[in-house]
């Protein structure tokens, strides 16, 4: 599939080995996927406590965040998984659905091909209990603009007001982001988690929302 950053192919390498690769960069490969687990156990362990919870998650990759959510949220949860890319949502559905144990067409999931930043935007306030983004490029230095779609202070207030009281937005990072986890923390209470994607200094962050303080 051709995309403004080049071809986005799906790789096989064995029986259960594939890689994704966009102009012949590995974006993630079904070996290393233990940071998108625990990225997901995470925010569910965050909101264990939640009756019906409803998740987003932004990025579905190969699926491998989304499973893991799933077996950690009871049968009344719901989950809405956004990914940019059809072609992605196919791969999960098709060569990769065993690798999930068919992640993608268990009955409490919703598949939205869009932009996850405009689903945050568009969402009336409250109507999730975690927001998870497991997407390929996390907070950084070359995103690092206040101004950002994702990670910038708009969104990130943007994100909080969709979630309901202490709902949890968990984000995956290649690398700590001193002037994001700043952000974060306007609205949030953060824990920062070492990460195991395959890097030395990947990171989970889990933003708890803050209380709104009422007006006097």
């Amino acid at each position: 599939m051709s995309t403004p950053e080049g071809s986005l192919e799906l790789r096989r390498r064995g029986e259960r080995s594939f890689l994704i690769t966009i102009d012949g960069r590995i974006l993630m490969t079904s070996d290393a996927h233990r940071s998108e687990t625990e990225l997901a156990q995470l925010a569910c362990a965050a909101i264990a406590d939640r009756p019906r919870p409803r998740i987003l998650l932004g990025g579905l990759g190969m699926g491998f965040s989304l499973r893991a959510a799933l077996d950690a949220l009871p049968a009344s949860a719901r989950g809405t998984v956004v990914d940019l890319n059809p072609v992605v949502v196919a791969w999960c559905r098709g060569p990769l659905a065993f690798l999930t144990n068919g992640a993608t067409t268990d009955r409490r999931v919703k598949t939205v091909v869009g932009d996850v930043a405009r689903v945050i935007a568009a969402a009336p306030a409250a109507s999730y209990d975690a927001i998870v983004l497991d997407l390929y490029e996390g907070p950084h230095h070359a995103n690092n603009r206040a101004s950002d779609p994702l990670y910038g202070r708009q969104a990130l207030e943007r994100a909080a007001e969709a979630l309901t009281p202490n709902g949890v937005l968990a984000i995956w990072a290649e690398q700590p982001d001193v002037a994001f986890e700043g952000r974060l923390g306007e609205g949030f209470h953060v824990a920062r988690h070492r990460g195991s994607r395959g890097g030395r200094s990947h990171v989970i962050y889990l933003g708890t929302r803050r209380s709104r303080r009422r007006a006097p």
